[in-house]
């Protein structure tokens, strides 16, 4: 992570999205120099919840300012983001220093319409996103939502919105003030069609839209060409975005509505210039990060052809604007 933040600072980039994945957790008993520490002010481990025994029941404790007592048991999270909160910390001093704004994705495969060990497991990673989160200073927790599975479009929708909004409801318990992004699917079967994903934004606070253009071009048979398409697709979310929208873009093959992979954006049918001028004439908040297989190479490529087109536009208003004076000044 710190040399990520220095990398993408150093070719002058602006938001880099930390991945969750290979995440594991292992409880261990509680330390004797460990007893009346704060959980999130351990040095070497990054405790997700306690286990505390109350009687002859268990308690889990969720709150990591309460200090840790004798007899608890810590549940510990590994992953390949940061070994403790003092960590994370850290990394978000170095990121406000270098103007580098960080977010959370969650693993990809992930499932809240079906009712296993797969759709809890999921949750919890987006509950560790948001611990994670906060400590971090990103600005938003995407995830993807998963198969519909045996049901039905309508049950899916009702078991995404009950699920998201469980956890919206545990962020706030928990102080976490960061969005759950949703983000767009690129394949009918997987939950995620815009209005899928508006419907939930709608009806959950706490829960935005991530604008994944390759996946909603590809779902939507290559709908994506000028710039009004883009256009109209940010007219249509720009109300559920908080304002500031969050976005992926890269090239994208696809056949018959469904998205068969991520390319490069050269080689993809999508392509960024018409997003382009369409950024610059609205001019709003918006973060737009590479899923290309070239990274840092078409993140590069998008910047160059951003400030081509602002460029352009600037250049443009000068020569009316110089137009105009000397007209007024005959």
């Amino acid at each position: 992570m710190r040399d990520g933040i220095e990398d993408v600072h150093n070719l002058g980039l602006s938001a880099m999205e930390a991945q969750l994945v290979r995440a594991h957790i292992h409880e261990r008993s509680a330390e004797p120099e460990e007893i009346g520490v704060k959980p999130k002010n351990i040095a070497n481990d990054m405790v997700i919840e306690l286990i505390r025994k109350k009687g002859d029941k268990e308690q889990v404790v969720s709150d990591l300012g309460e200090p840790i007592r004798k007899g608890d048991t810590l549940v510990s999270l590994t992953s390949g983001i940061a070994r403790s909160y003092q960590e994370l910390r850290k990394l978000r001093e170095m990121a406000d220093e270098l103007d580098v704004e960080l977010s959370i994705h969650t693993p990809y495969y992930m499932d809240l319409v079906g009712d296993g060990e797969l759709c809890f497991r999921s949750m919890d990673s987006i509950r560790w996103g948001g611990l994670m989160a906060r400590e971090l200073g990103a600005t938003v927790v995407v995830t993807h939502m998963g198969l519909y599975g045996d049901v039905s479009q309508k049950v899916a929708q009702k078991k995404i919105k009950t699920r998201i909004g469980e956890l919206a409801k545990w962020y706030r318990k928990n102080g976490i003030k960061v969005p759950i992004g949703l983000e767009l699917s690129g394949r009918q079967e997987i939950f995620g069609g815009l209005q899928e994903a508006l419907k939930v934004c709608k009806e959950v606070q706490g829960a935005v839209p991530v604008i994944n253009f390759p996946h909603y071009h590809a779902r939507e048979s290559g709908a994506l060409r000028e710039p009004k398409d883009f256009d109209d697709l940010l007219d249509e979310v720009w109300d559920y975005a908080k304002g500031r929208l969050y976005s992926h873009f890269s090239g994208v093959e696809h056949e018959g509505g469904n998205e068969k992979r991520f390319t490069s954006i050269k080689k993809g049918d999508l392509r960024f210039e018409p997003l382009a001028e369409t950024l610059v004439e609205r001019n709003q908040p918006i973060t737009v990060i590479s899923g290309s297989p070239l990274l840092e190479h078409d993140a590069m490529y998008m910047k160059v052809i951003l400030e081509r087109v602002l460029a352009k536009k600037v250049s443009k208003e000068n020569k009316s604007g110089n137009k105009k004076e000397r007209t007024e000044a005959r």
